[in-house]
């Protein structure tokens, strides 16, 4: 099977590469490089020892992708691309809109004009707000969204689940992820925002290696144990076996239609406690200090992953101990490089 992997230079895109080549696919990688670079593709390719198949564009580009699908002739998609930050998502509401909405449509109506059916699209638990109860099952409320990134991702699934509703050929699964972390077990692709990071993992990476001052904890009066924020943290191969077994799913019976998928260990994990642990794996210390709370935030967040297990086969096994020790060879790895 040939895969159309939209932003598959990036972190995550990086890790479902090695999966899926490793399982025999040939994904085709369509990046525009905003926040990703093509020496991770190298690097992919150290590790699967094949190349990648590399176009830049955009998704919001229609000639880009029109392009890729006359050479490529991808039989499903993996729709990865899109920004994905929740704090700057409130300062830049329209950049998130044009960039993951309007960059959807544009690839959905590509995908109509090649005759292409099949999308694994990258959603978040994110659209379903704050959570009235947890764990969060997929027949959760959603839409009652905290932050644009969140709204962008929820438009997104009405919109597909209109075009599965409308296209009776069409196979759409939506990966509800939650907090993916680490990097893969080799050390050699793993997240490397550019500039400050906006995700808590490599913030807590760059402390413990020295090159950032301390972490700053955004809230310690939450309503959980220790009154730090509490996540469903993922390790990244987890994940992109996620997407390996979605694929894979479209090729057994009563995959049509829309279908949304938790992606979760169903643990919580506090931020402090994901300090301790990280600390624990890296034997380095981690200073923080306490910050106000940041407009989108929520409490807590965590899955309820049973349907992944029935509708999938797939569970996530990585445990905390080596989301944070992976993490901090990559962080290793990254640094050396520098």
């Amino acid at each position: 099977m040939k895969v159309l992997i939209t932003g598959g230079a990036g972190y995550i895109g990086t890790h479902c590469l090695v999966e899926l080549m490793q399982a025999g696919l040939v994904p085709v990688v369509l990046d525009n490089l905003c926040n990703a670079s093509p020496d991770a593709l190298a690097r992919v390719e150290q590790i699967t020892g094949q190349q990648p198949i590399f176009i830049e564009g955009d998704i919001r580009d229609h000639r880009a992708l029109e392009l890729a699908f006359q050479a490529h002739r991808p039989s499903a998609v993996l729709h990865l691309a899109g920004l994905k930050s929740v704090g700057e998502s409130v300062d830049k509401p329209l950049e998130y809109y044009d960039n993951n909405v309007v960059g959807t449509l544009q690839l959905l109506r590509t995908m109509r004009e090649f005759d292409c059916h099949r999308m694994v699209f990258s959603s978040s638990a994110t659209v379903y707000g704050d959570p009235a109860t947890l764990p969060i099952a997929e027949d959760a409320p959603t839409g009652g969204t905290t932050n644009p990134y969140g709204t962008s991702k929820y438009v997104i699934e009405r919109i597909l689940q209109d075009w599965a509703a409308a296209d009776s050929e069409a196979q759409v699964i939506a990966l509800r992820y939650f907090n993916p972390v680490g990097a893969h077990a080799s050390g050699l692709i793993g997240e490397d925002p550019q500039g400050l990071p906006n995700n808590l993992m490599p913030f807590i990476q760059r402390v413990a290696s020295g090159s950032l001052e301390r972490l700053n904890i955004f809230g310690d009066d939450y309503d959980t144990p220790d009154g730090t924020g509490v996540r469903d943290y993922l390790h990244v191969v987890d994940l992109a076996q996620g997407h390996l077994a979605a694929l894979q799913r479209m090729e057994q019976p009563e995959a049509e239609g829309f279908h949304a998928v938790n992606l979760g260990t169903g643990n919580g994990i506090s931020v402090l406690q994901m300090v301790k642990a990280f600390e624990a794996a890296s034997g380095q210390a981690v200073p923080y200090s306490i910050a106000p709370r940041r407009p989108g935030d929520i409490a807590s967040c965590f899955a309820d992953a049973r349907h992944a297990q029935e509708f999938l086969g797939w569970q996530a096994r990585h445990t905390l101990e080596s989301m944070c020790s992976d993490a901090w060879r990559w962080q290793q790895f990254a640094e050396s490089r520098t």
